[in-house]
């Protein structure tokens, strides 16, 4: 083949011979001088929004498959476990009498000297609003709680000696409300103080039908753990005698104390009692709490 002769670079571009092949473009192809590039056209209206429909029906169906499997209880999915506090505050009106206040309580070594007792149920209460179940004093210490509904019983001790009120004090606190109010009722120690004696509850024609303010002896006051639950019991003679020095049953039930509650044994009564239903309670708490299997 002959040689093939180059034009000559413009002289206005500035380059020589040499450098047109190292930085010049080779010459354009007839295609590539005629063919324009041309804009895309926009997707049609039509297109675009069934686009758009089927991504919200693909998230719509991925949603509605999570929600259907956390209502159905889809294996896959996380079991809901309730919230202690929340659970516990319904048992008032939620749990059958019979579990929170047994018809028998066995106290073993509750008593003086380490002794077993046995109470049996004489009366049980209506839930009563707290200003109702409560001396004034001690509805005014458990406001910051927000005190709502109290359950109460009274039991006779198997002697036939004793009686004793326990009651059970739903409240609206949450955990550090209710642990600031347990440092003010023993820090503070107005669970010992005579005006905080929670009411006693009698009924005609009961052993506890003369069991009232005058006959209480001792008492014990306390947050219940692990729940939004003041508990509390209060113990006097079953002969309807009259105290007059009653006492808290921390002070009853110390070796060496010479009061007629502690020589009775009713700071015993009161704590074995209160010990026992709080107890019930928790057990219920932690079986409404379980999460579902």
């Amino acid at each position: 083949m002959g040689a093939v002769r180059l034009p000559p670079v413009p002289p206005d571009l500035g380059f020589t011979p040499h450098h047109a092949w190292a930085t010049a473009p080779p010459p354009e192809s007839p295609s590539e001088t005629t063919t324009r590039l041309r804009p895309v056209p926009s997707r049609p209206p039509v297109r675009a929004a069934a686009a758009v429909a089927c991504v919200v029906l693909g998230l719509g169906l991925i949603g509605g498959a999570v929600t259907g499997s956390w209502l159905t209880g889809d294996s896959a999915a996380e079991p809901v476990v309730p919230d202690a506090y929340t659970t516990a505050r319904a048992l008032w009106h939620s749990v059958p009498v019979d579990t929170l206040f047994p018809r028998t309580l066995k106290g073993d070594g509750a008593g003086p000297g380490r002794a077993d007792r046995t109470w049996t149920r004489v009366a049980v209460a209506p839930d009563s609003a707290c200003a109702d179940a409560l001396p004034p004093p001690l509805v005014k210490t458990l406001r910051p709680v927000g005190c709502t509904r109290v359950l109460r019983a009274t039991y006779a001790d198997s002697t036939g000696s004793s009686l004793t009120t326990v009651g059970l004090v739903f409240t609206e606190g949450e955990g550090p409300a209710l642990t600031a109010l347990e440092a003010r009722l023993t820090t503070g120690r107005l669970a010992e103080r005579t005006d905080h004696i929670p009411h006693t509850f009698s009924v005609e024609g009961t052993p506890a039908a003369g069991f009232g303010e005058g006959q209480r002896a001792s008492w014990t006051l306390e947050v219940v753990d692990g729940v939004p639950v003041v508990g509390y019991a209060v113990s006097g003679f079953a002969d309807g005698r009259t105290v007059t020095d009653p006492q808290p049953a921390k002070a009853a039930t110390v070796t060496g104390a010479k009061t007629a509650a502690a020589e009775a044994g009713l700071g015993f009564e009161a704590k074995g009692i209160a010990t026992r239903i709080e107890q019930g309670l928790r057990t219920a708490a932690s079986t409404a709490t379980a999460a579902p299997r």
